[in-house]
C-alpha cells in the first residue's frame, strides 16, 4: 500500500539523518603508507559500529597554499582558489568527526596536512577591527576529530609538535579532540599492516567511537 511505501522511506530517512558521517584524511603523500592504513583501518571499525565513513587522501587532491588574502572573511569561503578544497569543504561540513593523520616530518605534521588546515581559515569569524577576538562556525556543533601521529622513533615525545599541532588547530576551530595518539617506530612504508597492536588500536578507536556517540 501507498501508506506502507512512505512510511517505509521515512524511517529510511530518518535512518540516514541519524547515521553517524566520518571522514578520514590522510595526510602523507604515501598513498598505501602508514598513515593511509591506520585511517583506513579506523574507518573500518566506525564502518561495522554503523556509521557512514569517507577516506580522503589529501595527495589525490590539488590544494593551493593559503596566501592571506582575507577574502574569506566576508565571502565564508575561499574564492581564491577554486581547487581541491571546494570538494573538501563541504565533507568536512558535513563530518560528525573527523580524523587526521600525518607521519612526523622535521618534529611537525607534513606540509601537505598543513596546507588544508590552513585553508579551513573561512570557518572562522572575525570583527571588522583587527586584531581582535574571534570564534568558530563549527562551534557547538558537536564535531569531534580525531588524531594519529606516526612517528619512526620508538618515543611518542619524539614526535614533537606533530599530534599536538593538529590537535590545537581542531580544538581553535571549536572541534573537540576526542583521541591523540602516536604511533610509535613505524618507518618503513608498510610497517604498520605488520603490527596487529596497532592495526587492532586504530580499529577500536573508530568502533569504540561511533558506539560511545550512537
Amino acid at each position: 500500500m501507498p501508506g506502507n511505501y512512505y512510511c517505509q522511506a521515512l524511517i529510511s530517512k530518518i535512518i540516514i539523518e541519524d547515521t553517524m558521517n566520518i571522514i578520514g584524511i590522510n595526510g602523507s603523500r604515501r598513498k598505501n603508507g602508514n598513515s593511509a592504513t591506520l585511517v583506513k583501518k579506523a574507518l573500518e571499525g566506525a564502518s561495522i559500529a554503523q556509521a557512514k565513513v569517507e577516506y580522503l587522501d589529501l595527495s589525490t587532491y590539488h590544494i593551493q597554499e593559503c596566501i592571506g588574502c582575507e577574502k574569506c572573511r566576508i565571502a565564508k569561503t575561499c574564492t581564491q582558489f577554486n581547487d581541491g578544497m571546494q570538494l573538501i569543504y563541504p565533507k568536512v561540513i558535513n563530518a560528525d568527526c573527523i580524523i587526521l593523520a600525518s607521519p612526523v616530518y622535521n618534529q611537525n605534521m607534513t606540509a601537505l596536512m598543513k596546507t588544508f588546515i590552513d585553508r579551513l581559515y573561512p570557518f572562522f569569524n572575525f570583527p571588522e577591527k583587527r586584531p581582535g577576538p574571534y570564534s568558530s562556525r563549527f562551534e557547538g556543533m558537536g564535531k569531534k576529530a580525531i588524531v594519529f601521529a606516526v612517528c619512526e622513533q620508538p618515543r611518542s615525545e619524539m614526535a614533537g609538535f606533530t599530534a599536538l599541532a593538529m590537535s590545537h588547530s581542531m580544538k581553535v576551530l571549536g572541534i573537540d579532540v576526542e583521541k591523540e595518539i602516536v604511533f610509535t617506530s613505524h618507518f618503513e612504508a608498510s610497517s604498520v599492516s605488520k603490527s596487529p597492536e596497532d592495526l587492532q588500536r586504530a580499529f577500536s578507536v573508530g568502533y569504540d567511537f561511533v558506539k560511545k556517540h550512537q
